[in-house]
Parts: C-alpha cells; structure tokens; sequence
C-alpha cells in the first residue's frame, strides 16, 4: 500500500503532497546543486561575466530580501545565485532552500530589462517559497514520472548524482504543474513589486518570450514552466493590484547575496 503524506503550502495554504519534505528536499537540492555546477566552473561557465553576475545579483538580493519578509524562516537557507554560461539555453531555476542559477542565453535572446529580469528571478524564488521542489520529487516518486525524468537527465556529462540529489535535480527538469504556475505568478509578480520593480514588466517579458520562442535556441523554460494562453492575461489583470507595492516609498531591503554555488 502506497505511503501518502500531505502538507500545506506554505505560502498559499495549498494542500501538496510530500512524501518528500521540505527539509528533506532542501537538503538534497543543496548537495545537488553543487554536484551540478561544478563541472560547468571547472569549464568556466559560471559566472564567466563579471558585469553580468553583478546585475543578477543585485536584481536577485532584492528579491530575497522580500522573500525573507513572505516566510522569516527562509532567512536562514543558503541563499545563491549563480550564472551559468550557455549562450543557446533560455532557462532559469530555484531549488528548494534557495539554490538559484540563470542561463546567459535567457539574458542574451530575451534583453530584459531590470524590470523583466526581475520577473524571472521573482518567478523562480516563489517556486522556492512554496515548497514545490518538495512536492515535484513527491509526485515524481509516487508515479512513473520518474522514470522519464531519468531519461532526461542520464546522458548529461560530468554529473554524478545518487539518491536524494538524484531526485532534487530530476525534479527542475519535469514541467510545473498549472497549479504551481499559478502560485508562483502570482507570488513572483508580488515579491518584484515590493523589490521596486514594475510589475507591467511580467506581461512584457512573458510577450519576450512567446516571440523569442521560435528562433531555434534551446528553449528549456517552456519545458519546466508551461505558457498557458491565459498566462499574460492573468498577470495583466494582477498588475492593479501590485502597483502601490512598486510605487510606495522607502528604501527597499537587500540580502547579502553570495554568489557561486560553494
């Protein structure tokens, strides 16, 4: 008989199901995302532009900063963020406990403005906050999704993975459900906006993106993050909402962001 766990989402209030914790996919994700990188440094593909880093960092270190404020718990992962230098791939991620990385190539197709990237970012950070690494490996192990996913990720060089890390790193390469979609649209646009960046800018890049699309390049973000017709239309009608989130006053808080995935 099959063990079935369920928890609330932390954010949302959403009943996932966790037959992998949070705790227990933080974990993993961390000793992945190390496993996952390290080849790419040795190559010298993360981080290979300083200006590049720079901006991501300070776009990103906002960001978490609201984040932190969503869930004051988080303050305590290992936050990082990290550029990986592959000019054809247009994709990002965050895995559980804040474990960043962004394609050079998203940078490079897309010309995003601050404003955009920080959509993205803001994007990923939400998939973090509401534990949907956890629940991606949960699902996973409860079916044969599985089973593709090894498929996806076994002809990959240079990256020895077992186990929990196995499974963390699995868990980026299946699609979001439309339901984590939704939850991250709506949370991301939220966390940019209270980060001071406008939120007309999700409808802007998610436009970016349905154009670049058919180009040629590795377009690996459509294969994680579904583009549902309705998608620009449901961020649209949210910007009214966050405009007084990017418009009110004050300085906006950073996060001592360390980049690299050490």
């Amino acid at each position: 008989m099959p063990i079935v766990a369920c928890a609330t989402n932390p954010v949302t209030g959403r009943s996932q199901l966790m037959i992998v914790s949070e705790k227990e996919s933080i974990s993993a994700s961390s000793e992945a995302y190390v496993k996952m990188l390290a080849p790419l440094d040795e190559n010298g593909k993360i981080d290979s532009d300083p200006a590049l880093a720079k901006r991501v960092n300070r776009i990103t270190a906002r960001l978490i900063a609201q984040a932190i404020m969503f869930r004051p718990e988080t303050k305590s992962w290992e936050w990082r963020v990290s550029v990986i230098d592959e000019p054809e791939t247009v994709n990002a991620f965050c895995m559980a406990g804040g474990k960043m990385a962004i394609y050079s190539g998203l940078i490079l197709k897309l010309q995003p403005t601050d404003d955009e990237l920080a959509q993205v970012m803001g994007h990923e950070i939400a998939h973090a906050l509401s534990a949907h690494t956890a629940e991606k490996m949960s699902v996973a192990l409860a079916t044969d999704l599985a089973v593709t996913a090894f498929a996806v990720t076994r002809d990959e060089p240079g990256v020895a993975l077992a186990g929990a890390s196995l499974a963390a790193a699995l868990a980026i390469k299946l699609p979001n459900s439309r339901t984590a979609e939704a939850e991250a649209d709506v949370i991301g646009i939220e966390l940019a906006a209270r980060a001071g960046y406008d939120p007309q800018a999700a409808v802007s890049l998610w436009q970016k993106m349905a154009k670049t699309s058919g180009d040629g390049g590795r377009f690996d973000f459509f294969s994680t993050h579904p583009a549902p017709d309705k998608r620009i239309e449901n961020l649209r009608k949210l910007i009214p909402k966050m405009m007084p989130y990017y418009q009110q006053g004050g300085v906006r808080p950073v996060y001592p962001l360390k980049s690299g995935h050490g």
